[in-house]
């Protein structure tokens, strides 16, 4: 019976940390921050910014690649926000080890 109870406890809580990772923001940058981007810890991006410097035609292939790197870096910072909020809600719940959360 007290399992159950921590179960319906650790929904809750996983329920709520997802509405809070939807609205938490990270930011990865490249390039030294010429090119910045913005996405919610759940990995919808947000925003790109480019420094004017990089808008130059015969640069393309190199802002594409910042652009690229920005993403991956912002990406990484969010899952590492996701891993320790759910870290958070299932903090005293004995789950075997290496399972991961969301299912």
């Amino acid at each position: 019976m007290g399992i159950m109870k921590q179960a319906q406890a650790m929904q809750a809580k996983m329920a709520d940390a997802q509405a809070q990772l939807e609205q938490l923001e990270v930011e990865g940058q490249s390039g030294g921050g010429l090119v910045k981007v913005t996405m919610t810890a759940k990995g919808t991006m947000k925003s790109l910014r480019l420094d004017d410097s990089l808008l130059r035609t015969d640069e393309k292939e190199i802002l594409e690649d910042l652009i690229v790197t920005a993403h991956e870096d912002a990406r990484r910072k969010a899952e590492r926000l996701m891993e320790e909020k759910m870290r958070d809600v299932t903090a005293g719940l004995p789950l075997p080890p290496g399972m991961k959360l969301p299912f």
